[in-house]
Order: structure tokens, then sequence, then C-alpha cells
């Protein structure tokens, strides 16, 4: 693995190439990873996935679903890429599904709690690197002690959190270095200290001493850290890692969230996030296209206009009390002013779904619970989020990264302003 640099201002524009174990892969950065559970994409079957374009050339894949199949892995002795019918893909296994809570306090000194399907499973750095020698995983997260992220860790937790993951990695890169079938894995670091930014330092500093291939930015998870103090530690915890190594941060989707991100110089994120609006029965209608004329973009795309119209705001408010996750980058297709709706489910499109379907269908698909509903807002928003990720280097290469910026930021305040306006 290499990572090639363009040096473009407000962030890190580039490629990693020669990914995987042929060294054929490649990744523009800013990027993002293929979020799957157990090697398949939510919703999608290997033919669907290929009518989606701008599909990232790593698959992310989390660690408790491949851990509760690890006998069956460590039998067929082939890796978990070929054994989930991906034999050319790239992978990549993290140690938490950024989708799946894991419940505070569980973790000790020796050992990592995961959980699955089937609950709680203790985690050793020797048990972990055995799970990992029968994945034979491309890059993979070194495992490391992030329960931090609750907003009640204080400092003697944080400190707890660096002196356990480092020891575990020391763990780790020793019996690395004893594993054939790990020869080709690339190891990333994980950074932790939780809002403590003494410890932060201290991690990242102490972890780039160390021979990995990448660092993870870990414990960002949730709304339960400030935003501007989790701004600081970014900026300061890249600061001091090497340029010539990629940062990947986990629980980082919203697209407002991953500009400030690259900014302040992170590469890699994951694509949990347009699985988190398909769930809801949402699809991704934010602009990222730099307009001349950005407010007429941002009212015509993100569905604010039609909040206007028909009386339909009562409505709108009726499904965001029902589910407040829901964002200003999206529209609920479950709303019933989309009953009769012909439109595609974002004007200009090229999606699958787009191109041959309409909101007032994929309504109609939501409300009887159809499995299509699913497949149909899967394919749209991801070909939708990595398009914003094209979109994101196009601006870099083009220094409009501003601009891009503040299309975006307008259309998460136009949004929440509308909330408020209708509280």
């Amino acid at each position: 693995m290499r990572l090639k640099l363009l040096g473009a201002g407000g962030g890190r524009l580039g490629s990693l190439v020669e990914l995987g174990r042929s060294e054929s892969g490649a990744l523009a950065l800013p990027g993002c990873l293929l979020y799957t559970q157990t090697g398949a994409a939510p919703h999608l079957t290997h033919d669907t996935l290929r009518e989606v374009r701008g599909v990232p050339g790593v698959a992310h894949v989390a660690l408790p679903a491949l851990a509760e199949i690890h006998d069956v892995l460590e039998e067929y002795k082939e890796g978990a890429a070929k054994f989930m019918g991906l034999p050319d893909a790239v992978l990549y296994c993290s140690l938490h599904d950024p989708v799946t809570p894991c419940p505070s306090g569980y973790n000790t000194n020796k050992m990592v709690s995961l959980w699955g399907s089937s609950g709680r499973m203790e985690m050793t750095a020797s048990k972990f690197m055995d799970i990992q020698r029968a994945i034979q995983p491309d890059w993979f997260q070194c495992i490391s002690d992030g329960d931090t992220i609750s907003g009640e860790a204080g400092r003697k937790r944080a400190k707890k959190s660096v002196d356990r993951s480092l020891s575990f990695l020391d763990i780790c890169l020793q019996l690395q270095e004893k594993s054939p079938e790990l020869q080709g894995s690339v190891m990333f670091g994980a950074i932790e200290g939780g809002d403590i930014l003494e410890e932060r330092l201290r991690s990242a500093r102490e972890t780039a001493k160390r021979p990995v291939g990448g660092f993870l930015l870990d414990g960002f998870q949730g709304s339960a850290m400030a935003k501007e103090t989790k701004l600081k530690l970014i900026s300061s915890v890249t600061a001091e890692l090497p340029e010539d190594k990629p940062r990947i941060i986990h629980g980082v989707g919203k697209p407002d969230e991953v500009l400030e991100c690259i900014e302040r110089g992170v590469d890699i994120f994951e694509s949990f996030f347009p699985f988190q609006v398909t769930e809801r029965g949402c699809a991704l209608v934010f602009s990222y296209n730099c307009h001349p004329d950005p407010e007429a973009t941002v009212l015509t795309k993100n569905g604010i206009q039609d909040l206007k119209k028909n009386g339909a705001q009562e409505d709108q408010e009726e499904v965001s009390k029902a589910d407040p996750e829901i964002t200003p980058f999206e529209i609920s297709l479950k709303d019933k002013k989309y009953h009769d709706d012909f439109g595609p489910l974002l004007e200009g499109c090229s999606c699958y779904c787009c191109q041959r379907h309409t909101r007032a269908y994929v309504h109609h698909l939501l409300v009887t619970n159809e499995l299509l509903a699913g497949v149909l807002l899967m394919m749209h928003n991801f070909q939708h989020y990595f398009g914003f990720f094209s979109a994101i280097r196009d601006a870099l290469r083009d220094s409009k990264l501003d601009q891009l910026k503040e299309l975006v930021f307008r259309q998460a305040l136009q949004g929440a302003a509308n909330v408020t306006l209708r509280q």
C-alpha cells in the first residue's frame, strides 16, 4: 500500500494505490469505504451493487459477525473475502459495526468486548489475532479500548484507554510478525484518549512510533462529545501524524461533518450513513454541485420547497416527530404527501431508482412493507453518497472546497431552521 498526495489546499487530495494482495487496488482520497454486513452491501446482491456507480474499491466489514464464524473461516483457510464471494475485493476489518450500539463498561486491561448477534464476546489480543489470521484481511483495525464516548469518561479513564490500546498494539504487532497469513495485511493503529487533549496527543505520538500502516481516529462516534471539542481534537491529532500514512475516522458520516474532518486532515470515512438513511425510509437529496446560484440549488434539490407546497408542513412535522434522527440532507418517502408525486427521488440523479421509478412508487413500497423499497433506496443513497465524495475531490482539485462547504452547510442550516420554526 502506498499513499500518493497531490498537496491540494484545504484537504489531502490523492489516492491509495497498490492495495490488496495483488497490489492492483486503489482508493481515491478523500474517500469512503463500502459499508457491508458480513461482506454484503445491505439490501443488495452483488448484481444490484454493480448497478451503483462510484462504488469504493475497499469493502468494510465488522469483526463481530466474522468472529462468530471464526471456526468456519479457520477450516476454510482461504480468507473471508473469498468465503463471502468477494475474491477480488480489498477488505478492511474494523473492531465494531458503526451502526451497532456497544454497551459501555465491559473492557479490561486484558480484553475488549465485542457485541454480535449472539451477545457479548470477550476478545484478548491473542484471540483477536487468531481471528484475523482466519479472516486474512487486507487492512484491519488493531484491537483497542475505545470505550470513552459516553461523555462520562474522565482523565483517568482516558489515560487507561491509551495505555491499554498501546499495550494491545504492541502484542498484535509481535504476533503479526510471526503470522504468515498476515504478512500482506496492513494494521491500522487506533488513536484513543476520549476528550482529553493530552491523552489524544500521547496516543498519536506513541502510535506513530510503531510500524503501523495507517491510523484510526476512534472515539468520535455519536453526539456525546461537543462539536468544538471534537474538531479541536481531530486537528491536534492529525498534526502529530506522519503525512505518508492514511487516516481513517469511525462514526462520522453526515455531509457537513465529513467536510469539517477533511479540512482537518482526515482521509477515509465509512459509508454507514446511507444505510441509516435507507433504514429510515428516506432518500438523500442534498446538493453537492457548486452551482452559480446555490440558494436555488438548495431549495429545489433538498426538498425544502416541497414543505411550502400543498400545506405539507404539518405532514413533515409528523414525520420528524416520528423519527428525530432524520437529517436536513434527506426526505422521508413514508410521508403521505408523496403518494401522488410522480417525480424521481432526486431531479437529475442518474441512479437506477431515479431513472426508472418515482417517489410515489417508493412511497407505496414503504407503506406496504415491500423489500424492494430497501433495495431501491439503498441503490440511490449509496450512489448519491459516493458521488458526494467525488464532488469533494473535484472541489479540492479546483480549489472550490469553500464553495462546496458553504452549499452543504446552507442546506444543514436551512433544514434546522425549518425544524425550529415547526417547533
